[in-house]
């Protein structure tokens, strides 16, 4: 689990402070659509605006894709494995491994709510990672064997480019 947690802080640092450079494509994302090994889902609406960071992360089972809207200050991101996590592991646990390295940590709200036919938690908080306060919106889901991560960090206030994120993940369908 150690390696899991650490790399979900890996990620998450690294695209908040924008190391990735923007790619002309991706293997794994071809426009909504992401393959790679067994996860496959598709998402919603990706703007303009979005500029897909790096190529995919993977680290082991974990499969990842980011975007920095440069506009609104805001990194956004997912990820999917499978097969680990899926059945014993409540969603306010897996949403908890999210968050891991920040500090100061307030939450504002969480809510249950359907995506793709299944329950899926949303989280929003503020926390902040060295030093520096930052606006999280957290979704995660479980389905068929799979656990499926989103999450928009953006410095604050919250409300500016929060629909955009939520278009893009209210559009997430697991693909065969």
């Amino acid at each position: 689990m150690l390696g899991l947690r650490s790399f979900r802080r890996r990620l998450l640092a690294a695209v908040m402070l924008g190391l990735g450079l923007a790619a002309c494509s991706a293997s794994g994302l071809n426009g909504r659509m992401f393959r790679q090994d067994d996860v496959a889902f598709r998402v919603g609406e990706i703007p303009a605006e979005w500029r897909l960071l790096d190529n995919e992360v993977t680290e082991g089972e974990i499969a990842a894709f980011a975007f920095r809207d440069d506009r609104q200050l805001a990194t956004i991101g997912a990820a999917g494995r499978c097969g680990r996590d899926s059945d014993d592991v409540p969603l306010r646990a897996l949403t908890q491994h999210l968050y891991l390295g920040f500090t100061d940590r307030s939450f504002q709200s969480e809510e249950e709510f359907q995506l793709d036919g299944r329950s899926a938690l949303r989280t929003q908080m503020t926390a902040s990672l060295d030093g520096v306060p930052k606006h999280l919106t957290l979704v995660v889901l479980k389905k068929d064997g799979c656990v499926y991560d989103f999450w928009r960090v953006a410095e604050p206030p919250a409300g500016s480019g929060t629909e955009t994120f939520e278009r893009f993940v209210s559009g997430f369908r697991t693909v065969k």
